[in-house]
């Protein structure tokens, strides 16, 4: 069973009951479920996750000290901890994981702070730009069980995905780097006798490529180690991650480099379709650079738009 499934069933059997026997009065305030840091957030988790920080538990928000003070919000902490230990063979950890408290008696507006540096989720053009894009999704991954208040559901849809004009000065930037990395760069440090730096070259087109696939899906990536599982589950250009693991882990010698080239080219030739099909690009050539200039040029705010092509990269 997954960890967001053992989650909801802890929930059920000992949160929901301690909450209505004990903190009738505070249930129309609260909210629960489980978002955030772990792969069981995202549905990641395996046998493999349960090596650390993988216990029964949930995330249960409060809001403010204004409408929730610190004695009720203490007796809720004491209640949570005194919820039972062992759940479906797993065991609660008595010990904080690294980071601070995943689960447990959580303010929203401490969540929020700690994610986007806002306590409500409302984010200027230059939080928007500059913030991690996993801590984007550790707002928005894993499930609400309840939400009486809905504080945190309306945090969570204020955050759902980037604004359009942040989105195409993301997309512009990823595209500007596989343009200069792969269509340029990879096939000139081999040109020069530079292997590693042609190798590196690769491996920047390959991480700005995924980007851009996250980009035109309208999905926030995740943290590289899951970026290619989550890839191969978008709804397009997913069959790219195939061709990304053949570029990263052969070597440049001989026909290969041709082929690789080839590849290169292709993956362009796939995001530029797609660019064209979703209406972000007026070029009409195969040039992954002025693909790049013109998505930028269709950022409606010039405040984004006369940023630096790779601002938010």
């Amino acid at each position: 069973m997954k960890g967001l499934d053992i989650s909801r069933a802890y929930f059920e059997q000992h949160g929901r009951p301690m909450l209505e026997e004990k903190f009738p009065d505070l249930l129309p305030l609260l909210a629960a479920g489980l978002v955030g840091e772990g792969s069981e957030c995202s549905r990641y988790d395996d046998e493999t996750s349960r090596d650390h920080d993988f216990e029964p538990g949930f995330c249960l928000f409060l809001p403010g000290e204004d409408v929730i003070d610190r004695r009720s919000a203490f007796l809720l902490e004491r209640a949570y901890s005194a919820l039972p230990r062992e759940f479906m063979g797993l065991k609660r950890s008595l010990m904080q994981p690294v980071g601070g408290a995943r689960r447990g008696v959580i303010r929203i507006q401490d969540f929020l702070t700690a994610k986007t540096g806002t306590p409500d989720g409302r984010l200027t053009p230059e939080q928007w730009l500059a913030l991690p894009e996993q801590s984007l999704l550790e707002c928005v991954n894993g499930e609400i069980f309840f939400d009486n208040s809905g504080e945190i559901t309306a945090a969570r849809e204020r955050l759902a995905y980037y604004p359009e004009d942040v989105r195409r000065k993301k997309l512009a930037g990823a595209l500007l780097i596989m343009a200069q990395a792969g269509q340029y760069n990879y096939v000139r440090c081999l040109s020069h006798g530079e292997a590693a730096a042609a190798q590196l070259a690769v491996f920047e087109f390959v991480r700005a490529a995924v980007s851009a696939i996250f980009l035109l899906n309208k999905k926030y990536m995740p943290y590289y180690k899951w970026s290619f599982r989550a890839l191969r589950a978008l709804p397009e250009l997913s069959l790219e991650a195939e061709l990304f693991e053949l570029l990263m882990t052969t070597d440049n010698d001989g026909e290969r480099r041709d082929e690789k080239y080839g590849i290169i080219e292709g993956i362009a030739a796939d995001v530029i379709d797609a660019l064209r099909e979703k209406g972000l690009s007026e070029a009409t050539c195969g040039d992954l650079e002025k693909h790049a200039y013109s998505v930028n040029d269709g950022i409606v705010d010039p405040g984004i738009r006369n940023l630096h092509i790779l601002a938010a990269v």
